[in-house]
């Protein structure tokens, strides 16, 4: 994939969106953003040559066909001379841009704007079984599908993505894949009379509706009282952290330029006692909160609702000081708990999330479901001829698709140094991700950062501070970066 390839279809983005910039403006734009300049630098660098291919022989099997497996095999497409690569997953749609889903909410995107024929992507020569694996057997280097067909491999690399567990709050139904696909028993609940997810794209496309309903109730309402909309944020590990804040800033702002946003109270209730993970962006987001006059309940986990009564029950955690140890001079903290419910207008679910039972109760899991690995090369802990990517691995703060996309070279690479038996594998992941933080509709803080928890921006700019910029970088440019940059192997 060409530099050239992913700048025409930033500039079609552009085009299809009524009020879009002008491509003069757009080309400083991408001149503008590191980002966007390294991407493109890397695609343009880039070459077929088979004089950096590397020799080494074996199949190698892929289970999950998304970004990440899907780029994983266009890399290693790219650096083997003679490949034997199979792609293992059923979703004919799944090399979607969830990060597009936000934008969906928002009334900018429409659901088409973010979904792909997976056919589309496979890198030529590259086998794609269209199935699903229901069983790991790495004694034997073995995989087998729900059809029953076994698959041996030389190699694994997993990247399935996760699970939205909706079903593990009381009140609701379900376990879908993150794609969303088959996602019948969750909107039982999910996406209607005030409860919404934009964790997959069908329920982005009803959250949008969903606002758009509040904006009228509001407009209708004559009550002293104010209308309630709550925004969850649960006790496991999530895909996009800053996704439970981006909906209540896009809902903000929708309200505001309706001229209702006093007519609701706008909570964040979030099981952790922080707004995020690197200090100066939970700082920046405290402030921005204040000045939206938000509300937030830190270690409040949502456990059950109501869909009927409109109540959202809650569990509340704190401690508590206890009896004084005369041996170590300090009182003990006892850990205190209690439910409370909540009513609300409005709702937005974020899902609890998990490894599939099938990947995260097989030899290749963990006690905590995800697959155990080396976090800087993404090597599996017992069985070296694996490794794993994206949202299924276990390295922290590592559930983005900017983390997927410093993720997958390291993960070619180091698979053929394992194929040419170096002894030590040459490529480190860092624990780069990135997180547009959407603020408003116009305005984006960029939360770049590694496993240091400090900022590590890419450019010389208060990395904390809204900007306009990069919200342009986000509408425009980041997909077809992602979807023709990082899938094409390249960036």
């Amino acid at each position: 994939m060409k530099s050239d390839k992913i700048i025409e279809e930033i500039l079609i983005e552009i085009e299809k969106h009524e009020g879009g910039m002008s491509r003069r403006n757009a080309m400083k734009l991408l001149a503008a953003s590191p980002i966007a300049a390294s991407v493109l630098a890397g695609a343009a660098t880039a070459t077929e040559a088979h004089a950096s291919s590397s020799n080494a022989t074996g199949k190698i099997v892929i289970v999950g066909g998304g970004l990440a497996g899907v780029a994983t095999a266009a890399k290693l497409t790219h650096r083997l001379s003679n490949p034997d690569i199979t792609i293992i997953e059923p979703n004919p749609k799944s090399v979607s841009y969830q990060p597009g889903q936000t934008l969906i909410a928002a009334g900018v995107w429409k659901k088409s704007d973010i979904t792909y024929e997976t056919e589309n992507f496979i890198p030529k020569g590259v086998k794609w079984i269209k199935d699903s694996v229901v069983t790991f057997d790495p004694q034997n280097n073995k995989v087998k599908t729900a059809d029953g067909t076994e698959i041996s491999y030389d190699y694994l690399v997993v990247a399935t993505g996760l699970m939205l567990n909706f079903g593990a709050i009381k009140g609701l139904e379900g376990e879908i894949t993150s794609s969303g696909a088959n996602n019948d028993v969750v909107r039982n609940k999910v996406g209607k009379d005030g409860v919404y997810s934009i964790y997959f794209a069908d329920g982005a496309v009803d959250t949008q509706k969903g606002i758009e309903e509040l904006i009228a109730k509001a407009k209708a309402h004559k009550g002293s009282e104010k209308l309630q909309a709550i925004f969850t944020d649960p006790d496991t590990a999530i895909k996009c952290g800053g996704a439970p804040k981006k909906i209540m800033y896009i809902t903000h702002d929708l309200l505001k330029k309706a001229g209702v946003r006093d007519k609701v109270e706008l909570t964040f209730c979030p099981s952790g006692d922080k707004m995020f993970g690197v200090p100066e962006y939970s700082a920046a987001i405290l402030e921005q909160f204040k000045a939206r006059d938000f509300k937030w309940e830190f270690k409040t986990n949502l456990v059950a609702i109501d869909t009927e009564k409109k109540v959202a029950t809650f569990e509340k955690k704190w401690l508590e000081k206890g009896e004084y140890d005369e041996d170590l001079k300090e009182y003990t903290m006892v850990s205190m708990s209690k439910k409370v419910d909540k009513n609300y207008d409005f709702i937005h679910i974020t899902p609890p999330q998990k490894a599939s039972d099938i990947v995260g109760k097989s030899p290749i899991g963990s006690s905590k479901g995800w697959v155990p690995v080396v976090k800087e090369t993404l090597q599996h802990v017992t069985y070296k001829k694996r490794f794993a990517l994206g949202d299924i691995a276990a390295v922290p703060m590592g559930k983005t698709g900017g983390s997927a996309r410093k993720q997958y070279p390291v993960v070619a690479e180091n698979l053929i140094a394992v194929m040419e038996k170096q002894e030590k594998l040459p490529a480190a992941y860092d624990g780069y991700t990135v997180c547009p933080l959407i603020t408003s509709i116009g305005t984006v803080m960029l939360a770049e950062f590694n496993w240091t928890a400090k900022p590590t921006p890419s450019f010389p700019l208060d990395p904390t501070q809204e900007r306009w910029i990069w919200w342009l970088l986000k509408v425009y440019a980041l997909k077809p970066m992602t979807v023709y940059g990082m899938l094409s192997g390249r960036a």
